[in-house]
């Protein structure tokens, strides 16, 4: 996997907001969105059955989405992002509105309303951009991880996270690197994330992982380097 794809995945498994691109009669249109990735990394959207967007998905399903990160200083084109493309299907998983609701928690007020559907988008290509100048041309291939990986770690995740919640509640607040009770919220073959109520932050490995003993010495190293400095 090339450094791009890999920023790219860190990108899209961090976004909490994004840019949903559909459109309608040829014309194009752009909406404010709030992404979570699934283990697999396809893009889970919670859409209102009223809003434009989601009445553009259902007559075509072709979309793309951007996600961005933070500035490297006051040049906004300094922004490392990454915008994918893909088909919109509409989903009817519990396992997937559970992700969606462990990134964010706050939707749960209106998740279960009848007008509101997940929805998964599958990144067929994409772009990344890492700063000004810097810019990569992904393929699925390039985004997609290891499907026998992120296998291993769903059949682990929920004795992952109950595991870790339990009993290294210590390790997991010094991993977050903020005072507070802090509680693993989600885990795949990236990283984790970590909540705090309704705050949710990504946490990224070193690189993937292919199984739960990856995910514990990634934890391991993470806990060591946040105690020593």
């Amino acid at each position: 996997m090339s450094a791009s794809a890999w920023e790219a995945r860190k990108l899209l498994r961090a976004a909490r907001v994004g840019t949903l691109a559909t459109v309608s009669g040829g014309q194009p249109f752009a909406s404010l969105v709030t992404p979570a990735c699934a283990a697999d990394l396809s893009v889970l959207l919670l859409l209102s059955d009223l809003s434009k967007h989601t009445r553009h998905l259902r007559a075509e399903p072709r979309c793309s989405l951007m996600v961005s990160g933070a500035a490297e200083g006051p040049n906004p084109q300094t922004t490392p992002r990454v915008t994918v493309t893909g088909n919109a299907e509409r989903l009817a998983e519990p396992g997937a509105k559970a992700r969606f609701l462990a990134i964010h928690p706050y939707a749960a007020l209106y998740a279960d309303f009848a007008d509101f559907s997940l929805w998964r988008i599958r990144p067929l290509g994409g772009l990344f951009v890492g700063g000004f100048g810097r810019a990569a041309r992904l393929r699925a291939a390039d985004m997609t991880p290891d499907p026998v990986a992120v296998a291993a770690v769903e059949a682990a995740a929920a004795n992952i996270i109950s595991h870790c919640n339990a009993d290294h509640a210590d390790a997991l607040t010094a991993i977050a690197g903020s005072l507070g009770e802090w509680r693993m919220a989600a885990v795949d073959v990236d990283g984790c994330d970590l909540a705090q109520g309704e705050r949710v932050i990504r946490i990224h490995w070193m690189a993937p992982v292919v199984g739960s003993e990856g995910v514990r010495n990634e934890l391991v190293r993470l806990a060591h380097l946040a105690r020593t400095g």
